[in-house]
């Protein structure tokens, strides 16, 4: 006679659960950021070459997924509050992957940015609800770890769009965007399921039977340290506090702004700079962009840990001091070995500050889940707008300067030199500032 299986133990469930909600989430990541945004940087070449559009569109086109980025960012919490995160999520996802399908038609500019500014819109919605749905079921200590994990999908789209796309356009321009869609479709089925329900509320017994784990007893479900499972749904968007922010989290605003606008010129013209500006043809300016990714890739558990081991805001001061060095470098190097680790290390960048960045929030407010996702969605805002002005002011700047990528770094490095500054004139704020007493 078989005897029965003993149920798992409480921190054994909890970990299986916060994987799966965490896997939900770097898929979400990878679709509407990853890929919807990185992966039209390597096509820009061949966009150019095939007669789709001219240079000068082009970069406008890349500019698009950004403006809706800050549409996306300012909408996600009024459609929370409407909408069950998962099923806001989930909606999303299947709308970017039905804006790479439409990009395989090059109908018109029109048409084309529209399908881009629709994917910006569903990324901005996914980045400013991701974290918000599945971090609150992430005990504290793990936190850091668990950003790091869930925009892991940012460094996983650049590298896998640098090494995907150049074999999918040996079938073909149209086919290539094809295969995206086809992609973001199977993250979208993958991670249906595995998001967290926040509607209705679920006791710790549902969440496992939900997850086809055993059910927890009792003493389990009360156990101290584990965020429950899921809020109840009208704790999805409290009422907040009107009490104003601090001085240190009306900084980081800015200094987001700006480490975004920043990080943009590798992301929309590296492959560009590589392949037209430096004549090496686009295979060589694939191959960058897949190094460009394997930065990425470490950037937001690397940037996570250094935020863990030495604090977000002396991790900002590091990691805004080395990119500014790696800025410079791009504007005078020449060589392609030197220019491939410098790729490295901006590669980093881009993804590896949404984590960075995120623990400096929490940081800044360490009490009130409600207000902590507030500064998140500013933040957001923020960010995206940082991206949106800079896509448009690069464009002008690159076509203006007679398409030189080089001036778009050293622009790029004077932002980082305005974050150092602002960082500098904030000194006077404490690390902790913000708490539930003095709220940020």
């Amino acid at each position: 006679m078989t005897s029965p299986t003993p149920p798992l133990p409480l921190a054994q469930v909890d970990r299986l659960l916060v994987w799966r909600y965490i896997f939900a989430g770097l898929c979400a990541s990878l679709e509407s950021v990853g890929l919807a945004r990185f992966a039209f940087t390597p096509l820009i070449p061949e966009l150019i070459h095939a007669g789709w559009f001219a240079q000068s569109a082009v970069v406008y086109l890349g500019a698009a997924n950004l403006a809706g980025y800050v549409v996306g960012a300012l909408a996600g919490r009024p459609i929370a509050a409407r909408m069950a995160n998962e099923h806001v999520l989930r909606l999303m996802m299947v709308l970017i992957a039905a804006a790479f399908f439409g990009c395989a038609l090059p109908l018109s500019f029109a048409w084309y940015f529209g399908w881009r500014f629709l994917s910006g819109v569903a990324g901005g919605v996914v980045m400013v609800l991701v974290a918000g749905t599945i971090l609150p079921h992430v005990p504290a200590a793990r936190k850091g770890a668990a950003g790091g994990a869930i925009f892991l999908g940012l460094g996983l789209g650049i590298a896998g769009s640098g090494t995907i796309i150049p074999l999918l356009l040996e079938l073909g321009l149209a086919q290539t965007w094809i295969g995206l869609g086809v992609l973001s479709l199977v993250l979208t089925a993958v991670s249906w399921f595995a998001w967290p329900a926040s509607v209705p509320a679920r006791t710790p017994h549902s969440q496992a039977r939900h997850a086809g784990l055993p059910a927890l007893a009792p003493a389990q479900a009360a156990a101290p340290g584990v965020a429950p499972a899921v809020a109840p749904a009208s704790a999805r968007v409290p009422a907040i506090s009107p009490q104003p922010f601090s001085h240190d989290v009306r900084v980081l605003y800015v200094q987001y702004i700006l480490l975004a606008g920043a990080a943009l010129p590798h992301m929309v013209f590296l492959v560009d700079f590589i392949a037209r500006g430096l004549g090496q043809g686009a295979y060589v300016g694939s191959v960058f962009w897949a190094v460009y990714g394997l930065g990425a890739i470490a950037g937001p558990p690397l940037y996570g840990y250094l935020a863990d081991r030495l604090g977000p805001r002396v991790t900002i001061r590091i990691v805004t001091v080395a990119i500014v060095l790696d800025l410079l470098g791009f504007y005078v190097v020449d060589n392609l070995v030197a220019l491939g680790v410098l790729t490295v290390i901006v590669g980093t960048f881009a993804p590896g500050i949404v984590p960075l960045v995120l623990a400096r929030a929490h940081e800044l407010v360490p009490h009130g889940a409600a207000r902590q996702s507030l500064v998140w969605t500013r933040l957001s805002v923020m960010s995206a707008s940082g991206l949106a002005i800079s896509a448009y002011g690069f464009s002008a700047l690159f076509n203006a300067s007679g398409g030189h990528h080089r001036v778009l770094f050293l622009v790029a490095a004077l932002m980082m030199l305005t974050v150092l500054l602002l960082e500098a004139a904030g000194k006077r704020s404490s690390d902790t500032a913000v708490s539930s007493v003095d709220p940020a």
